[in-house]
């Protein structure tokens, strides 16, 4: 299993973005969170297979409907960073 850290930048944010990428990655069976950043980005941090973060990396480029993305930006984090994961959640959803 790989953890792994994405950066959207773009027309993200107010566009259900967060909603978007909780529900393909649920899909997909990761486990992790996605919230809004102060600079206007996306953040999320995902675990999985390497194809299940592939396929999240393709949806996180697609973009929601109303969404523009113009760059995504990721790194793997250590082994073991993403043990106390759990479901795949929006933080800070009101």
């Amino acid at each position: 299993m790989l953890t792994r850290h994405y950066q959207v930048e773009g027309r993200v944010q107010g566009v259900g973005f967060r909603w978007y990428v909780q529900r393909e990655a649920a899909e997909l069976g990761l486990r992790g969170w996605v919230r809004n950043t102060d600079a206007g980005h996306v953040e999320a941090i995902a675990a999985g297979s390497p194809e299940q973060l592939q396929d999240l990396e393709a949806a996180l480029n697609k973009g929601s409907r109303g969404s523009r993305v113009d760059r995504v930006r990721m790194h793997d984090l250590l082994d073991g960073e993403g043990d106390n994961l759990r479901s795949f959640e929006i933080e800070g959803a009101v």
